[in-house]
């Protein structure tokens, strides 16, 4: 697939594409109760991504599917007087998607896992999706990835996400 200029000059806009079309298909198979291999497939299929932010996104589909009850109870673990059923289905996909990032694609900085998050969150989440999905990533990246988000920190990055 070609690459827009806008993913030519930037090469995270291609999984942040992948990202967006991994996390509608998440959605759709959480509202259908569709399987999410199926509803990826089509997915992926019509939404014509460049083929970096397809293998990417098809990586972190496989991890959602494999590791799926894995990274729903580390979520379930960091909520606080809240159950995971009554969250929006668009938080839940969020924080799956995410989470599975954190754990299995250790490639990609956790600060950057957040911060796609928190994006995704604020453009198809509520008013509150930013904020609380910062909130419950930061303790969840501290647990999964111990130091990373200090390292990052001490590099001159802010350890906290600001004005989400």
């Amino acid at each position: 697939m070609r690459r827009t200029a806008a993913e030519r000059g930037r090469p995270g806009a291609a999984r942040r594409r992948g990202r967006e079309a991994l996390l509608r298909a998440l959605y759709q198979a959480d509202v259908c109760g569709d399987a999410l291999a199926a509803t990826w497939e089509a997915a992926a299929a019509a939404e014509r991504l460049p083929s970096e932010a397809l293998a990417y996104a098809a990586d972190l589909c496989r991890a959602v599917q494999e590791r799926g009850a894995e990274t729903d109870a580390a979520v379930r673990r960091h909520l606080e007087h809240w159950s995971f059923e009554r969250l929006s289905a668009i938080d839940r996909a969020v924080l799956r998607l995410a989470a599975a990032e954190l754990t299995v694609m250790r490639g990609t900085p956790a600060r950057v896992v957040l911060d796609e998050a928190v994006a995704l969150a604020q453009k198809f989440g509520g008013a509150e999706s930013g904020p609380f999905v910062n909130g419950l990533l930061d303790r969840l990246a501290r647990q999964l990835r111990p130091g990373e988000l200090e390292e990052g920190a001490a590099a001159g990055r802010p350890a906290k996400r600001r004005g989400s």
